[in-house]
């Protein structure tokens, strides 16, 4: 009998434990490339929290904007642009195209 509750106890740890990494963290993963040839830093919107994110001159790079949403708002001189995770984005005179 005891060895039926070990048993059973190891069960109910594993399968919690998987079910606890499957939970993802969701976030904006960004590929962008900055024509201009200075930083911009955003304003972002993301999951009700409103944060900065810095996107760095004359460059192509990545950021990720954590947060618990696959999707944001990003404020430019343009207006606000959405954008959703693994989006390619180029930004030129402070704008998103």
């Amino acid at each position: 009998m005891k060895r039926f509750f070990n048993r059973k106890a190891k069960v109910l740890i594993v399968g919690f434990l998987l079910a606890a990494s499957s939970v993802g963290h969701a976030s904006v993963y960004l590929r962008y490339h900055n024509k201009d040839s200075k930083n911009h830093v955003f304003t972002v919107r993301i999951a009700g929290m409103t944060k900065t994110v810095e996107f760095g001159s004359s460059r192509t790079a990545s950021v990720t904007i954590a947060g618990g949403s696959e999707e944001a708002e990003i404020q430019t001189a343009c207006g606000w642009e959405k954008v959703k995770d693994g989006d390619n984005i180029t930004i030129k005179d402070g704008c998103i195209d």
